[in-house]
């Protein structure tokens, strides 16, 4: 009997603060918690037969240590760096270095905000970048990394 092959999960990772969703800036991010939207995109991975990994941290070095772990333990990232999105080539390196598909993922949009945030290091290690679209953005995200998934193993 053949083996079945393993399916790796989706790291979905989640830079500084994203731990004060509901509560910082509700205007600005909306009131959805950061466990909330962890539970959606469970639910979304699911739908095309896959799981996430979903973590939060307020350090860098630990998102440059999991993104590390994702090169052989992970199928895609869904990556919010955060305000490091704006300021950290650390995360830029990690990311060009990874084997696997990212699509870098904001809440608001960064570029109709303060002009600090209009720059990004994630986005040219990215496949593709999704902002502005709320808690939307992570679900499309999960798509997005399941249909080039599904694309490479034609």
């Amino acid at each position: 009997m053949a083996k079945k092959a393993k399916i790796f999960p989706i790291y979905v990772l989640n830079g500084p603060n994203l731990n004060l969703l509901g509560e910082r800036e509700p205007e600005i991010y909306g009131r959805t918690t950061l466990a909330d939207i962890g539970r959606m995109a469970a639910a979304c991975a699911e739908d095309h037969g896959l799981n996430v990994e979903f973590r939060q941290s307020n350090h860098e070095g630990a998102l440059v240590d999991w993104l590390q772990e994702a090169r052989s333990g992970a199928c895609g990232v869904v990556l919010n760096a955060g305000a490091l999105t704006h300021t950290s080539v650390a995360l830029y390196d990690a990311c060009k270095a990874l084997t696997v598909p990212l699509i870098e993922v904001h809440l608001s949009n960064p570029h109709a905000r303060e002009p600090f945030r209009h720059h990004s290091f994630i986005s040219p290690a990215a496949k593709g970048v999704i902002c502005g679209l709320g808690v939307q953005g992570y679900l499309l995200a999960i798509d997005a990394l399941a249909a080039l998934l599904k694309e490479s193993t034609k």
